[in-house]
C-alpha cells in the first residue's frame, strides 16, 4: 500500500490572516486579565478597588477640566495633561516591565508571525485594559475644556483617538526597544530603583506645583504651555483649541505633526520587533575573548577609575565598589542616599531655606557604613577566611570605610557648595562643610562598630526588605541609635561654631572647615582601630547572623 499524499493547504489571504491574528491577540489579552483575577479572591477584590479608585480619579479630573471651559487657563491645563499622559506612558514599561508579560515580544519569537501583522495585533490588544480607559477619560476631559463649536467637537474625536494611539504605541515601542535590557540584570536593577525614581519625581512635581501657586505662578504656567502645546501628544489637544478659534490651518499643522510622530513611533516599534524576531542576540553569538592586557591595566583601579591603595585596603575598596555597582541592594541604598541627599538641599533652595539642610547629604551617605557584613550574606565566610590577625581586620574595616568616604566627601562638597551659592549664603559654606565632614566621620566611626557589634541578615529573596524577620530591633539600634550617637560625637565641632556665632566672632568660622575635616578623619580612624580586635573575636558570630 502506498501512503496517501498530503492534501495541499493554501495560505490564507494577508488581510484575513492579519484580522485573525488581531482577534486572537484581543481574546488572549482578555483571557490573561480574566485568569489573573481568578488566582485568588483577594487579588480580585484588590483589582476591583484599584480600578474603581482609578476611574473615580479620572472622572473627577475630567469633570474638573470640563468645568474650566471658558477659563483663561483651560488651554494650559489641557496641554499639560496631554504631556503628562505621554510621559507616563513612556516611562511605564521601564518601571513595570516585569509585571506585564504582554510587554515582552520575545515570548512570541518562536511563532510564525510577521512583524507587521504582529504590530497591528499588539497595538489593538494594547487598547484593551484599564490604562487605555483611564487615558481616554482624561483625554476626553482635556479636549472638552477647549472645544468650542461644531468643528472643534468633530476634531476632538480625532484628537482623542490620535492621543490614545500615540501613547500606547510609544509605550510599546519603548518596551520593545529595551526588551533585552529590561529582561537582564540591569533591567531588574532598574525595576528595584523604580520606587526611588517615583518618590523623587513626586517631590519634584510637588516643588513645581508649589512654585506655581499665586497669580505669578499661573502666568508662568501659561508661558510654559505655549511651548508644551507643540510637544506631541499635546499637539492633538491644542488642535481642538485652534479649530475653535478659527485657525484651521494651524489645526491642520498640529494634527499633521501628531500623525507624523505617531507614524515614526510605529516605524520604530516595527524595526524593534523585526530585530527581536530575526536578529540574533548575545545568547546565540559567542562572546569575544577578553584581552589580557585590559585586565592587567584594570588591576589596582576601581570602577570609578581611581587609583586605589596597595595591599588589602585597596582590594577591599575595589570589592566594595563592585558591590555598589552590581548588587541591587547596595545599589539601591547608595542611589537613595545620593538622590535624597540632593533632593533636600534642592527643597531648601526652592523654599529659600538654610544651607544647613545639606547635612542630610552627609548623614544619608554616612549611614551606608552600617551593617557592612549583612549584604555579604553567606559569602562572608570568604572574607572571614582571609582575616588572620588584627592588622587584617583593621584593613578590612578601613577599606570599607574608604569606599564610602571616596563617594561621600566629594559629593557632600559639591552639594553644599552649590546650595550655598544658590541660596546666597556663601559665608556659611566653611562651617557647614566642617560640620558635614565631622558628621560623616562620626557616622563612619559608629557604623563600623555597629556593623561588628549588631549585625543583621538581609534577605536575599526579597529585594525590598532590609532585614530578616525578627531583626527589626537591630535595625533600629543601627540606624537611630547610631545616628544619635554620631550627632552627639559632633558636639566638639558644633559647640565652638555656636559659641563663635553667639559671641560675634564670625571671622573665625572658617576654622570649622579644617577642624571638622580633621576631627571626622581622626574619629573614624580611632574607631576602626578600636573595632578591629572585636571584629577578629566575633567573626563566627557575624557569619552565623548574616547567613540566615
Amino acid at each position: 500500500m502506498t501512503a496517501a499524499a498530503p492534501l495541499p493547504v493554501s495560505p490564507p489571504a494577508a488581510g484575513s490572516a492579519g484580522g485573525s491574528v488581531t482577534g486572537v491577540f484581543v481574546r488572549l489579552k482578555l483571557s490573561l486579565m480574566r485568569n489573573g483575577l481568578r488566582q485568588s479572591r483577594g487579588r480580585t477584590v484588590g483589582w476591583c478597588i484599584g480600578v474603581g479608585l482609578a476611574m473615580l480619579y479620572a472622572l473627577a479630573n475630567g469633570a474638573g477640566m470640563i468645568a474650566l471651559r471658558g477659563n483663561h487657563y483651560a488651554p494650559a491645563v489641557s496641554v499639560t495633561v496631554a504631556v503628562v499622559l505621554g510621559v507616563g506612558w513612556a516611562v511605564m514599561p521601564l518601571f513595570f516591565f516585569g509585571g506585564d508579560d504582554t510587554l515582552d515580544p520575545t515570548r512570541l519569537a518562536m511563532l510564525p508571525l510577521r512583524p507587521r501583522p504582529l504590530l497591528t495585533a499588539l497595538l489593538t490588544s494594547s487598547l484593551v485594559g484599564v490604562g487605555p480607559l483611564f487615558t481616554l477619560l482624561l483625554a476626553a476631559g482635556a479636549v472638552t475644556a477647549v472645544a468650542h463649536g461644531p468643528a472643534a467637537v468633530a476634531v476632538s474625536v480625532l484628537s482623542v483617538a490620535l492621543l490614545l494611539v500615540l501613547c500606547v504605541a510609544l509605550s510599546r515601542a519603548i518596551a520593545a526597544a529595551n526588551t533585552r535590557l529590561l529582561t537582564s540584570r540591569r533591567g531588574r536593577d532598574l525595576a528595584l530603583l523604580s520606587g526611588l525614581f517615583v518618590a523623587v519625581g513626586a517631590q519634584l512635581v510637588n516643588l513645581g506645583l508649589s512654585s506655581l501657586s499665586g497669580t505669578d505662578g499661573l502666568h508662568r504656567a501659561t508661558s510654559a504651555a505655549s511651548v508644551l502645546r507643540w510637544i506631541p501628544p499635546a499637539t492633538a489637544v491644542d488642535a481642538v483649541r485652534s479649530t475653535g478659534r478659527g485657525a484651521y490651518g494651524l489645526a491642520v499643522v498640529q494634527l499633521a505633526v501628531t500623525v507624523a510622530v505617531t507614524a515614526l513611533v510605529l516605524r520604530w516599534w516595527h524595526r524593534s520587533l523585526f530585530r527581536l524576531m530575526v536578529s540574533p542576540d548575545a545568547s546565540t553569538i559567542a562572546a569575544a575573548p577578553e584581552a589580557s592586557g585590559s585586565r592587567d591595566r584594570s588591576a589596582g583601579r576601581s570602577p570609578l577609575g581611581l587609583r586605589l591603595p596597595s595591599g588589602r585596603t585597596g582590594t577591599v575598596m575595589q570589592r566594595q565598589f563592585r558591590y555598589m555597582w552590581r548588587d541591587p541592594r547596595a545599589k539601591a541604598a547608595l542611589a537613595t542616599g545620593l538622590a535624597v541627599g540632593l533632593l533636600l538641599p534642592l527643597v531648601a533652595v526652592v523654599q529659600h531655606g538654610t544651607v544647613y539642610q545639606c547635612l542630610w547629604a552627609s548623614g544619608l551617605l554616612g549611614i551606608q557604613m552600617y551593617n557592612q557584613f549583612g549584604l555579604d550574606g553567606s559569602a562572608f565566610w570568604t572574607v572571614m577566611a582571609t582575616i588572620a590577625d588584627r592588622r587584617d581586620a583593621e584593613a578590612e574595616l578601613r577599606g570599607r570605610a574608604l569606599a564610602i568616604a571616596v563617594i561621600a566627601v566629594p559629593y557632600v562638597t559639591v552639594v553644599t557648595t552649590g546650595a550655598a551659592v544658590l541660596l546666597g549664603q556663601a559665608d556659611a559654606l566653611a562651617e557647614t562643610l566642617g560640620l558635614s565632614f565631622a558628621f560623616t566621620g562620626a557616622l563612619v566611626a559608629t557604623g563600623g562598630f555597629a556593623s561588628v557589634r549588631y549585625p543583621y541578615a538581609v534577605p536575599r529573596d526579597n529585594p525590598f526588605s532590609n532585614a530578616a524577620p525578627g531583626q527589626s530591633g537591630l535595625v533600629m539600634i543601627n540606624v537611630f541609635g547610631g545616628t544619635l550617637t554620631g550627632a552627639a560625637l559632633c558636639l566638639p565641632v558644633l559647640g565652638p561654631v555656636v559659641a563663635l556665632h553667639l559671641t560675634g566672632h564670625h571671622g573665625l568660622l572658617w576654622l570649622a572647615l579644617p577642624a571638622g575635616a580633621l576631627y571626622g578623619a581622626a574619629l573614624a580612624a580611632l574607631s576602626l582601630r578600636f573595632t578591629a580586635p572585636r571584629l577578629l573575636d566575633r567573626l563566627p558570630e557575624i557569619l552565623a547572623t548574616v547567613r540566615k
